[in-house]
């Protein structure tokens, strides 16, 4: 088992820079690759970024392409998602996850953290 705890959320308004966190715990040995998803009120769940846990190849959705960063700190056994020029529809609630092979689906997640970019 991993447990997930992110952290970072707050309030922001439109065009400032959020770092959001996720701490793993546990099985960290066994991870695969971690990532960021976000809902938005009234929206499906919607994949932002991930990183492998070993050689910190990454993938981002292209709407954060250029604004946000993943990247990992394996001694720490945290994740981070830098985010610069938030835009007021990133409103969501922000989910780590995580997952132990690249077919597997994300079947650790973290409690979520609020992201509120206003006007």
């Amino acid at each position: 088992q991993v447990q997930l705890v992110a952290s970072g959320g707050g309030l922001v308004q439109a065009g400032s820079s959020l770092r959001l966190s996720c701490a793993a715990s546990g099985r960290t040995f066994s991870l695969y690759s971690m990532g960021w998803f976000r809902r938005a009120p009234g929206k499906e769940r919607e994949f932002v970024a991930s990183i492998t846990w070993t050689g910190g190849s990454t993938v981002y959705a292209d709407s954060v392409k250029g604004r946000f960063t993943i990247s990992r700190d394996t001694a720490r056994n945290t994740v981070y998602l830098q985010m610069n020029s938030l835009k007021p529809e990133e409103t969501a609630v922000y989910y780590c996850a995580a997952r132990n092979s690249a077919r597997a689906e994300y079947v650790f997640w973290g409690q979520g953290t609020q992201v509120t970019v206003s006007s």
